[in-house]
């Protein structure tokens, strides 16, 4: 297993966020972690990344705890925002040697791997244009190769394709699909058809709890449903006061 999570907890005095969280996430697996606002999801994100301590549980990703081995854990992932993390007026080939370089990659080794993510996300035309330039998709595919020059195990995809045009998201689609099984994926999005396209498996959240765990054909057969939307709108649903 690539992630092992096991009782993972955050709580802000009465408050508790995530409640005793435990989840199983394969290697090289495409996995989808759905959720309404404040469900819990980002802040289970957040603890995975080491940017929140948990109250109480662990994960050991890639074999390394999130508690007590922190630095080690987070050699082992990438994340690639919902807001695009690039430099501006550098241009798509100075933003990947830059990553390179930070992530300790000799200039060969960073040359190799810039050349590498640019034929995979389609950036060769454009890596001479400074990012500031480019259109929203071209921005987030370059964002995406960035967190990919770490050569991470496990890469996390905040809200990929938001604000996108249809072809743009689509166009992105594809690419994640070549990174099937290359690299362990969790996947935070609003749009189910994105998840029905891209995830091996589904984890859908509600109030700090996980409330179901499978494939999309395994949830829609489990609640008798359709589609996805609406095993999501059942499992999701709130009771009315």
């Amino acid at each position: 297993m690539t992630i092992e999570i096991n009782g993972l907890t955050k709580q802000y005095k009465e408050h508790v966020v995530v409640d005793q969280l435990s989840l199983k996430i394969k290697m090289g697996e495409f996995f989808a972690l759905l959720g309404q606002n404040a469900a819990g999801k980002t802040t289970t994100i957040k603890m995975l990344c080491g940017l929140l301590s948990p109250t109480a549980g662990d994960a050991l990703l890639d074999g390394e705890s999130i508690v007590h081995h922190q630095v080690a854990a987070k050699k082992k992932l990438n994340i690639s925002p919902q807001e695009t993390a690039v430099a501006p007026n550098l241009t798509v080939l100075e933003n990947l040697l830059l990553m390179g370089r930070i992530y300790g990659c000799s200039k060969t080794e960073a040359k190799k791997r810039a050349s590498a993510q640019m034929n995979l996300f389609g950036l060769i035309p454009r890596q001479s244009s400074k990012a500031k330039t480019l259109s929203g998709g071209y921005k987030r595919r370059l964002s995406v190769a960035m967190a990919m020059m770490s050569n991470p195990k496990i890469l996390f995809l905040d809200e990929p394709t938001l604000g996108m045009d249809v072809r743009a998201r689509r166009d992105l689609w594809k690419i994640l699909n070549q990174l099937k099984g290359q690299v362990t994926i969790v996947l935070t999005t609003h749009y189910l058809e994105e998840v029905e396209i891209l995830a091996d498996r589904v984890g859908i959240m509600h109030q700090g709890r996980l409330r179901a765990l499978g494939t999309v054909q395994q949830l829609k057969h489990e609640t008798q449903k359709n589609s996805l939307e609406d095993v999501f709108l059942e499992l999701t649903e709130e009771e009315l006061l």
